[in-house]
């Protein structure tokens, strides 16, 4: 029976780094709407502190979604496009140092290797054969944890964002507008907070913290929000300063 070549070994068995991309890719997810939740929410609340007119909560509340929207993809184009800016100069730096010291080069990647744990004999004879299937790839991998080909596009990671933060805001956006008027700001409040503790311990799970500290801590702050922005707009309404 024919053995398989290394290559083609659990081919169809998720990578390390695959594993550790679509974690952050989710935990930015569950980032982003629980930004959404709290963020939406706090100025419906707020609004309707003031006014029990739908008219005026809903304006305020697509405002807030389709800036908070905007402004969670700015930022995180903004953050990516950096970090990839980065990524490329770090890239072309050890390209360039290949072409004009690779003896040095495979001596650093030796010592790499030594460090490891290997002897000088099995870390040399590593580094050769590295050097010779990919230079540039070996030397990202051990000096900067790099690879080439895993870089984040930052119109992706903006698209992600933005779409995780509309998500999190429909959930206050439905609270507040669809129920009675007399029970919108209590059925706003118990939505919200049940929300933030589901994506607290979703967050939690993913990071391997404790589920229950997680949603008890996203709670608490979801908690501030609401009653802070709640007692503005009560108290600005009660003035007369918005009349």
């Amino acid at each position: 029976m024919e053995t398989p070549g290394a290559a083609t070994l659990h081919e169809n068995e998720p990578h390390k780094n695959d594993i550790a991309q679509r974690l952050n890719w989710l935990r930015a997810g569950v980032l982003g709407a629980n930004d959404g939740i709290v963020s939406v929410a706090a100025i419906v609340v707020g609004v309707a502190g003031v006014t029990t007119d739908s008219g005026p909560i809903l304006i305020a509340g697509a405002a807030g979604v389709v800036g908070g929207a905007i402004s969670m993809a700015l930022g995180e184009y903004v953050s990516v496009s950096s970090q990839k800016d980065s990524q490329h100069d770090l890239i072309e730096k050890e390209r360039r140092e290949l072409l004009e010291e690779p003896e040095e080069e495979l001596e650093e990647l030796t010592a790499i290797y030594q460090s490891k744990g290997l002897s000088a004999e099995t870390a040399r004879t590593v580094a050769l054969e590295l050097t010779e299937h990919d230079a540039l790839a070996a030397h990202l991998s051990a000096e900067l944890h790099i690879d080439e080909t895993d870089i984040v596009s930052p119109w992706h990671a903006a698209f992600a964002s933005a779409v995780a933060f509309l998500i999190g805001a429909i959930l206050p956006m439905l609270a507040i507008l669809l129920p009675p008027e007399n029970i919108r700001v209590p059925l706003t409040f118990v939505a919200v907070l049940v929300a933030l503790a589901a994506t607290g311990a979703i967050g939690a799970w993913i990071g391997g913290g404790s589920k229950m500290k997680a949603a008890v801590r996203v709670v608490l702050g979801g908690a501030v929000a609401l009653i802070a922005t709640f007692l503005i707009g009560s108290w600005l309404g009660a003035s007369g300063i918005t009349a």
